[in-house]
């Protein structure tokens, strides 16, 4: 049975307090479920440009806690936080602060890592893709154990934590949904494995983005990545929420020049970007029938789109949201 349509918006760029506590009290107000942040550190300059990341300019988990206590309703998350930026114990402490200080509106994100030149510039190590998936891995075990608030006693092969009682315990009588994201075989086998809502993402194996990482999004290439989180989820694939970031938004009735702005900026086709499950552009009419089509194929029912869209995308999530 599909789920019901969620939206989520995500920022990483205000300019100000007020802006940023703007950003989340319109999304409330628009219907969108979740605020999301992204995890990145590096300011302007090289690494940032081979990275061809957008600029974030605040860190994820105190923006997190402004955005809640500034809104009733929103729940607030990041899409994802990077497992080998943060020590473990730290991360489980400070998310579950936010939600005993949110009331329960915590929903936090995790992933491997993957942007190579930000490693570099933050003297990090960046170990093989397998390491560092065994560290993801271990470390939602962990937080799931720290939000249970359990007298901790974990011995992994990265990770240790003992001879303390996780506090505070999450509120929420279940613990926060976690969402895993990525766009390889091996992570999305461990999503479909650990997480509560899985984010399909661009396989970014080259540690920036470009055409591989777009073309790893294609609708081919989409459905085998549903089909590795269902080998990983067994019989529990029907429980999970399966959530897409729509990277490129434009709603309008003369779509063409926008696809083929953003097919200049990947290197790609505009043709290919009409049925790419990563692209909404087009009218209300015609991004309402995309998302139909895109849950009934690949089960995606939950999508995030940036903070420069949400204002006009929330026609679309009017019509959608809870249906």
């Amino acid at each position: 049975m599909a789920k019901p349509f969620r939206f989520a918006c995500q920022a990483y760029a205000p300019s100000s307090k007020t802006e940023w506590l703007d950003t989340a009290r319109l999304a409330e107000d628009l219907g969108y479920s979740t605020l999301h942040l992204a995890d990145h550190y590096f300011g302007p300059g090289q690494a940032l440009e081979e990275a061809r990341h957008p600029l974030q300019t605040v860190a994820a988990v105190p923006a997190m806690m402004a955005a809640a206590g500034a809104t009733e309703s929103l729940r607030v998350g990041c899409r994802v936080l990077c497992v080998d930026y943060h020590h473990p114990v730290v991360l489980a402490k400070e998310l579950a602060t936010i939600d005993l200080f949110s009331d329960g509106r915590l929903e936090p994100g995790f992933g491997a890592g993957w942007v190579s030149s930000e490693y570099d510039a933050l003297g990090i190590t960046m170990d093989p893709p397998g390491v560092r998936i065994e560290r993801l891995i271990e470390t939602v075990e962990f937080t799931r154990q720290f939000f249970a608030g359990e007298d901790l006693s974990f011995h992994g092969a990265h990770l240790t934590a003992k001879d303390m009682r996780a506090v505070p315990a999450s509120v929420q009588p279940e613990g926060p949904s976690i969402m895993v994201g990525g766009g390889s075989p091996r992570v999305l086998k461990a999503a479909g494995r650990i997480a509560d809502i899985v984010s399909l993402n661009f396989d970014n194996s080259s540690g920036r983005i470009g055409f591989d990482g777009v073309h790893s999004g294609s609708s081919g290439q989409t459905a085998k990545k549903v089909d590795w989180i269902r080998e990983g989820a067994g019989g529990r694939f029907g429980d999970l929420e399966l959530e897409i970031g729509a990277y490129f938004t434009s709603v309008t009735h003369n779509p063409q020049p926008d696809l083929e702005l953003v097919a200049q900026r990947v290197g790609v086709e505009s043709e290919s970007l009409q049925d790419h499950p990563h692209v909404l552009v087009g009218s209300v009419e015609e991004i309402v029938e995309k998302l139909h089509r895109q849950r009934e194929v690949y089960g995606i029912s939950y999508v995030t789109v940036g903070a420069g869209v949400m204002e006009d995308f929330a026609v679309v999530v009017e019509r959608l949201v809870g249906k």
